[in-house]
């Protein structure tokens, strides 16, 4: 196995490029991508495993952060998704090293305020990255304070897939080919032989990466079904327009989601700009409307250019099918309210690796992969489907939020969890019992649940009794306060081009 043929570019395919050429530098890795067709480029944030990729490549910040106007991100905030007086916006965290001090302390109250009790449980009041993205902080705090925060990054989309180009092809010796492909040619047993290019010229090698986008040009030859999540998660298209940043304001470090009337927009920062988009149903909304009503969220009027895009929600049964491997677009694609795109693409590609290494290119191999791939799509499509079932968005013009409450075609993982969350069950042994902590943690599940108020009305809560433990409040946010003062504003921290 020493010819290794990508089929397509963009950030998914040159990442692909740079994961098999570092691990395998004896084998020739050739990426083949027309120039006629481009790149979706809708995500741009990461989850913390994308600092994990540039590690294992030995890429600083310093080098690839300035040349993608690359921010960093501490974590979501919601803005909408719930209406409930005091939860009308929450922050979805990062862990960091000091969870420790202060999420035992939120388990315990969000259980109390399930129960009755009116205690504080709002996310923001016990973890550090709140406090951190409240003040435009950057992740990294002071070679004096021994705590890590783990981060994701904001970044230009186009300008990582050619800044990973050039370090595939100028570092690691990836050939790169610009042809169009018009078919896949199969061998006798099924697998694939070659790919076709427009000009009749005939790509073959040992192993075939699927990185064509939605498109799915190798897989769909193969014929591998594909398994739809649209009965859980509604949106489908999306209206992406960039919008200028005003110079001398502060860059946030967090991505902010806000609810509209049939999905919701992102707000993604970067050192030149802010990346907008509005993700949503079309069932709902027609594109004119979405476009209108992200101008005026915007308020940007008839300026600028919008792109729509359409989307296939879901992913392929299997992600290792014959001698192909898929990965990205052409894998399967989770609407980008987590930012998940990117860290599939690693957790994919390694865990190939890893089942190559270990069992060869065997069918024990591909079924253990790819059900271990099928449980993280499936794992991860839980946590977004809780953001919309459990939504408390009751402004609701379209029916869109409604509709979303009512989905019942849920996983028997998930419903266990909304099951022990509304009956004062401990959430965090039902985490742990249903496996799902492996792609999220107890503490974004508490932050989801408890960040959106889904308590009894406050009207029904009484004070707490001599049977509950009195938090500490206020030292609990003395202590966040002193954290934060060994964290600097996100722009003095940030990589400049004048600095790599």
């Amino acid at each position: 196995m020493t010819d290794i043929v990508i089929l397509g570019g963009g950030t998914a395919g040159w990442m692909t490029a740079c994961l098999i050429a570092h691990r395998w530098p004896t084998a020739t890795v050739t990426l083949v991508e027309s120039p006629a067709i481009g790149i979706i480029g809708v995500g741009e944030g990461s989850t913390p495993q994308l600092k994990g990729f540039f590690d294992t490549l030995g890429i600083a910040e310093s080098a690839w952060m300035p040349a993608c106007d690359a921010t960093y991100k501490l974590g979501i905030g919601f803005h909408g998704w719930s209406d409930r007086p005091g939860y009308e916006d929450y922050f979805h965290p990062f862990p960091t090293a000091l969870d420790i001090h202060t999420a035992a302390r939120f388990f315990y109250n969000t259980r109390a305020r399930r129960t009755g009790r009116d205690v504080d449980a709002r996310p923001d009041h016990f973890l550090l990255p709140a406090r951190l993205a409240a003040d435009h902080r950057a992740p990294q705090p002071a070679h004096s304070f021994p705590f890590e925060v783990s981060y994701g990054y904001h970044f230009d989309a186009h300008k990582m897939g050619a800044f990973l180009a050039r370090h595939a092809t100028g570092t690691l010796g990836v050939v790169h080919r610009q042809a169009g492909i018009t078919a896949v040619a199969r061998g006798a047993d099924g697998s694939v032989a070659s790919l076709i290019g427009d000009d009749g010229d005939r790509i073959d090698g040992d192993v075939f990466v699927d990185c064509s986008g939605f498109r799915s040009l190798i897989f769909t030859a193969l014929e591998v079904p594909f398994v739809s999540y649209g009965e859980t998660l509604f949106n489908d298209a999306a209206v992406v327009m960039p919008t200028h940043r005003a110079a001398g304001a502060p860059i946030p470090s967090q991505t902010r989601a806000t609810a509209l009337s049939a999905g919701w927009a992102w707000d993604i920062p970067l050192t030149s700009r802010t990346g907008n988009g509005y993700v949503y149903s079309s069932r709902h909304l027609s594109a004119a409307q979405a476009e209108a009503e992200l101008r005026a969220h915007l308020d940007v009027g008839d300026a600028g250019e919008a792109r729509h895009l359409a989307m296939r929600v879901g992913r392929m049964r299997d992600s290792w099918s014959h001698n192909a491997l898929a990965v990205g677009l052409a894998q399967g694609f989770l609407e980008p309210l987590e930012a998940t795109a990117l860290h599939l693409v690693i957790a994919t590609v390694e865990a190939f690796l890893d089942a190559v290494e270990a069992r060869g290119m065997t069918a024990e191999a591909r079924n253990g992969f790819n059900a271990r791939i099928a449980e993280r799509y499936d794992g991860v499509r839980d946590y977004i489907v809780a953001h919309y079932r459990l939504n408390q968005h009751h402004d609701d013009p379209t029916g869109y939020w409604a509709e979303a409450r009512a989905v019942s075609g849920l996983s028997d993982t998930l419903r266990a969890l909304i099951s022990a969350w509304f009956t004062g069950a401990d959430m965090a042994a039902a985490v742990e019992a249903g496996g799902i902590g492996r792609y999220y943690s107890a503490i974004s599940w508490h932050c989801l649940m408890a960040g959106y108020g889904t308590f009894p009305d406050s009207a029904r809560l009484v004070p707490p009794g001599p049977d509950i433990d009195r938090v500490d409040m206020a030292g609990i946010d003395d202590f966040l306060t002193r954290c934060a003062l060994n964290f600097v504003a996100h722009d003095r921290h940030l990589p400049h081009k004048d600095r790599s």
